[in-house]
Parts: structure tokens; sequence; C-alpha cells
């Protein structure tokens, strides 16, 4: 990572953290009182192929200790309706903010994978983690909601699990190694600023424009 985007990232997550404040605030306060579990989510991913840190997000489903792997259509009736509402906007990722100013990941990149699949494909990785993690990406924008669509359909988690590593991965790979080696930073603001389109009903959001997205 240059230090002109570790600087970006720094700033631009300080800037949001107290813009968005309200915005956080209200979440929490509709998690909590749900009082069936935790405000926050925090799942264990990979930054390199060997260095795991803490990824945090707001908690959209109910608890499940035994919970594991990647979620698909075996784990739809554990979504809760604030669940589903926070996903759609990807409201369900402002606490990642906080990984941002700490360094684990970046505003753009591919998205840090668990560890089970970094140990399944330690040489696709080895590749793709040589870029840090981001919140969003290239792969993110393109490929996530055609993921969603595919692994809605697995209803049990060998099918989900079948799906995500020899489907999804390798088709994601491609589209973050593809960033890798045409990353700009004019290309990061453009995959962000469509990003936080998501934020907004489709009627109002710009159209896409350019070579990526």
């Amino acid at each position: 990572m240059t230090r002109g985007k570790r600087l970006f990232d720094i700033l631009f997550s300080i800037y949001l953290m107290i813009f968005l404040t309200p915005v956080i605030l209200v979440i929490t306060w509709k998690i909590w009182r749900q009082g069936d579990g935790p405000i926050f989510y925090g799942s264990e991913r990979m930054k390199t192929p060997t260095k795991a840190f803490t990824l945090w997000k707001f908690r959209t489903m109910a608890s499940d200790p035994d919970d594991t792997g990647v979620t698909g259509g075996d784990k739809a009736n554990r979504i809760t309706p604030l669940g589903h509402a926070l996903r759609r906007r990807r409201l369900d990722e402002l606490p990642q903010l906080w990984n941002i100013l700490r360094g684990d990941v970046s505003f753009v990149g591919p998205r840090p994978p668990l560890r089970r699949y970094v140990e399944m494909f330690p040489d696709l990785y080895a590749d793709i983690l040589k870029s840090r993690p981001g919140v969003t990406g290239l792969a993110s924008l393109i490929y996530a909601p055609h993921e969603g669509r595919i692994l809605a359909k697995a209803r049990t988690p060998k099918k989900t699990e079948e799906v995500y590593a020899g489907v999804c991965i390798p088709r994601k790979a491609t589209l973050d190694l593809l960033y890798q080696r045409h990353r700009t930073f004019w290309m990061d603001v453009k995959l962000i600023s469509w990003t936080t389109a998501k934020f907004f009903p489709k009627r109002i959001r710009p159209r896409r424009k350019g070579r990526w997205v």
C-alpha cells in the first residue's frame, strides 16, 4: 500500500465516522432494542496469507455459536428484518471504518477472506493478498450481486461451500487480480463513489459510466 493510499484511508475514514455518527447511533439503538444478541459481529479474516484480524460488522443475523463459512440460502432464516435492510444498503459494514482506520483494510481492495479459504487456495491468495484487502472493490461491485443470487439457492452448508469455493472464489479472484494490475487513485475514487451510491434508492442513483463499473 502506498503512503498516499494510506493517508487517504485515514482522513476519509475519520471524516465518515464523524459525518455518519447519527446513522451509526440509530442503527446501534435499533439492534440493541431487538435484545436478541450483541450489536456487533466480529469475524476472523486474513490481511495477508499468514496474518489475521477481526473484521467488524453490525450484527444482521440471529446468533449461532456454530456458524462457519459464508452466508448462503441455508442461513437465510437467521437474517433479521433489520438485517435485511442493512445488508441491502451495505450499512451493516459501517463498523469497518474502524478497521480502515486501524489499517486492517483499505477502502478499496479484495474482500478479506476467511482463513479456511486461504488455506484451501494458498497460491491464489498469495497473489490476491499482495493488495491490502478492502471494504469494497471491483469484485464487490461487479460480482457480489450475482454471488448473492447463486448462494441463495444453496440450501445446505455443504452446497454453499461447494458453490462458493468452486464458482465464486475463482471468478472474484479474476476481478481482484485485474484491479491489482490496473489500480489507480482515480479508479479507487470511482469504486468508492459507486459503493456509496448503494446507500440511496435506485431511482436517484446516477448511471454507471466508464471502463470498469
